[in-house]
């Protein structure tokens, strides 16, 4: 069950202005403010504004955390705070923790080299690993609330906090834990980051319209826009949260995995890997794909992506992929790369709760193979009994999530 929902995105920090901006289908993409980016050739990004780490963490403990590990903070926050649980001497051994980042502290990374080639060894800070390495947002999470029970971390490129959700529930499913806080966080708007993806000609160029360069399925889409920021969603056992009273947006009732075998970065053109993970996650949740309502898609906004993800929904849905709504978020927050899965989640457990679609937008004219409803420019109401998100990574990683209306 999920009973906490905390998002830390480029529309806004916390989960209620994240979900306003999704539903006024506002673009978080803007110039890029964290370095000077005059010299790349995309100078553009969806940052996370106004952040403060000292709202959430120790002016004394700020230093030892690269800011992935301080949005993954901020957002288990919010969620433990919506889902008003808390972590006891008793139940401690029963709550665990599985955050996900597909880069981890690639600032600090940047920093601390910088600093070795201005000054030697002796000027690399103590703190740069621990600041850096991608399982210490779990670790800082779990010393934060006191959670002793399972604490790991996904390293799944695009693909790693929808990992982190599925290993989280099947830990719950087995008995291993009570409460799990999961997800993802990741902050690669940075010279290295910018510059590596830009190299690869994976992001957008749209330097002069940044506001309508992440656009799915549409045929001007020319790549992604980098995002940032962190979705947590604390799951639990459904009698864990009867007894606690806890509010339930959404039952996650099935997960699966696959991979392409097929290309580092690119995806085989019938679509397989998607088609499998989707088919395997329907029938991880024992459901037939005509109770499914609503798909939050991959939708990167790049030229390969998006008609291939349409392909592998038309050949698990048949005739209902006619029927059912698909929308990109992509459009509004950017790719959050190893995040985006977790954001995600927590959008598309709020789409069941709240019965309402988020839009794609800058979706003006689709683009050769993309045929499907996308809910292109305004959010919609609908009636969501099952939605299902998906999550592809480089390598060929691909996870899906299936969450239900929760009736009880």
């Amino acid at each position: 069950m999920v009973t906490g929902i905390g998002l830390v995105s480029p529309l806004g920090i916390g989960t209620e202005a994240t979900w306003r901006g999704l539903l006024a289908g506002r673009s978080g993409a803007g110039a890029i403010t964290k370095f000077d980016a005059s010299a790349f050739s995309t100078r553009f990004a969806a940052e996370v504004k106004g952040f403060d780490p000292l709202a959430f963490i120790d002016k004394k403990d700020v230093k030892k955390m690269d800011i992935f590990i301080q949005y993954a903070i901020a957002a288990s926050q919010f969620a433990m705070d919506d889902a008003r649980l808390e972590v006891t001497p008793e139940n401690a051994p029963r709550v665990g923790v599985f955050i996900a980042s597909g880069i981890g502290g690639f600032t600090t990374i940047e920093r601390e080299h910088r600093a070795f080639l201005e000054g030697g060894p002796r000027r690399i800070s103590p703190f740069f690993i621990p600041a850096a390495i991608i399982n210490l947002a779990a670790g800082q999470v779990s010393i934060r609330f006191g959670a002793k029970g399972p604490n790991a971390a996904t390293c799944t490129a695009c693909t790693a906090s929808a990992h982190a959700i599925g290993d989280a529930f099947e830990i719950i499913r087995r008995n291993a834990a009570d409460a799990m806080i999961a997800g993802g966080s990741e902050a690669a708007v940075c010279a290295m980051g910018v510059g590596g993806f830009a190299a690869m000609r994976a992001l957008s160029t749209r330097n002069d319209d940044p506001l309508h360069a992440s656009r799915p399925f549409d045929k001007d889409r020319d790549g992604f826009v980098l995002g940032e920021g962190s979705g947590v969603l604390i799951l639990e056992e459904l009698e864990h949260a009867r007894r606690r009273g806890a509010t339930i947006y959404a039952e996650v009732v099935g997960y699966g995995m696959s991979g392409d075998a097929y290309h580092i970065t690119g995806q085989p053109e019938d679509g397989d890997g998607a088609y499998r993970v989707m088919r395997a996650t329907l029938e991880s949740a024992g459901v037939g794909p005509e109770v499914v309502d609503y798909i939050n898609a991959h939708g990167t906004s790049t030229p390969v992506n998006d008609p291939t993800e349409t392909l592998a929904v038309k050949r698990v849905f048949g005739d209902h992929a006619r029927k059912l709504a698909m929308s990109s978020t992509k459009s509004m927050t950017g790719h959050l790369l190893g995040a985006a899965g977790g954001l995600e989640a927590g959008i598309t457990s709020l789409a069941v709760y709240q019965q309402m679609l988020p839009p794609t937008i800058n979706l003006d004219e689709p683009g050769e193979g993309c045929d499907l409803d996308y809910v292109p420019h305004q959010a919609r109401p609908a009636a969501v009994g099952y939605a299902l998100s998906n999550s592809f990574g480089f390598g060929g990683t691909n996870g899906s999530l299936l969450f239900k209306r929760y009736e009880g």
